[in-house]
């Protein structure tokens, strides 16, 4: 399973931070945002990665996470000139993508609770499982309008219907920004003709996959949380969420060297000499915190 962050986009609801800098660069309490997703793919334990960037953000993305060594994956970077469309992520990767399936997370979207649900997902979708081979993931909310909504069979997971932000939902389950393809999905996104708005949109992705009733869909149960951070009171509200979380718990959401460790990416020697690099700050005090409880 190979895994891909979108990060391009032109933020212009976050404008003027967005002015010099990415979202996905802005920080949400004590982190840049793309440490959320890129967390996701960890411990859903996916270790190739590919980050796409605009060409201004490519050399900033680079010097803040290098190849990915020091949290014990492989990063490679491609650029999106300009936003096309959610699925030209599938055409820039497509020779990143192979004969592999792969998993697209967008680099706005945070997730936060139990991710058994990602990683049965994940295994499920590496057997074609009931011969299903693209999934997306349905997440309940109290007003679907603003979002694309899937209606499904609760008992096969075979999706019934989708619809992009419709006026009378079917359901009350929105698509987060959480997608699982295999490997004929750069072909199927590079089919798709562009919207009124003059880009390719996920929905018509997903929708190929559906219209050969290939498409299946995980459920995201009570108990986790996802935060979308394409606005300012959204980026606020997400600060405060992490923040209330680490500070109540004592333990950091989303730090990349301590899931590496974890996950058994790195061992304890490569998290002492990383850690030992690190400037004086609360976040090295939290992993020297982890080395001392490991020793």
């Amino acid at each position: 399973m190979k895994g891909i962050i979108l990060a391009g986009g032109a933020g212009s609801r976050l404008y003027p931070m967005t002015r010099v800098m990415t979202k996905q660069l802005q920080s949400v309490y004590d982190k840049p945002m793309i440490y959320y997703p890129l967390s996701i793919l960890m411990l859903g334990g996916i270790k190739d990665i590919l980050l796409i960037t605009t060409p201004d953000d490519h050399p900033l993305f680079k010097k803040l996470l290098g190849d990915g060594s020091q949290f014990g994956v492989k990063l490679s970077y491609k650029i999106q000139e300009k936003p096309n469309g959610l699925p030209e992520a599938f055409v820039l990767g497509e020779d990143f993508i192979g004969n592999d399936h792969v998993c697209l997370i967008l680099g706005d979207n945070l997730f936060y609770g139990d991710l058994d649900f990602f990683r049965r997902a994940i295994e499920e979708q590496k057997a074609k499982k009931s011969d299903l081979h693209g999934r997306v993931f349905a997440y309940y909310v109290a007003d679907p309008t603003a979002y694309g909504v899937v209606e499904f069979d609760k008992m096969t997971k075979k999706v019934k219907s989708i619809e992009e932000k419709p006026k009378q939902p079917k359901s009350n389950y929105a698509i987060p920004g959480l997608y699982l393809f295999d490997n004929t999905v750069s072909k199927r996104a590079k089919e798709l003709k562009p919207s009124p708005r003059g880009e390719t949109e996920i929905v018509d992705l997903i929708l190929s996959y559906h219209n050969e009733d290939k498409l299946g869909v995980e459920m995201m149960y009570r108990g986790l949380a996802w935060l979308d951070t394409g606005t300012p009171r959204s980026l606020l509200d997400a600060a405060a969420f992490i923040g209330a979380i680490e500070e109540r718990q004592g333990m950091k959401v989303a730090c990349l060297e301590e899931i590496a460790y974890r996950m058994k990416f790195i061992n304890l020697e490569q998290l002492q000499k990383i850690t030992s690099e690190l400037p004086k700050c609360s976040y090295r005090s939290y992993l020297e915190k982890i080395i001392s409880e490991e020793l």
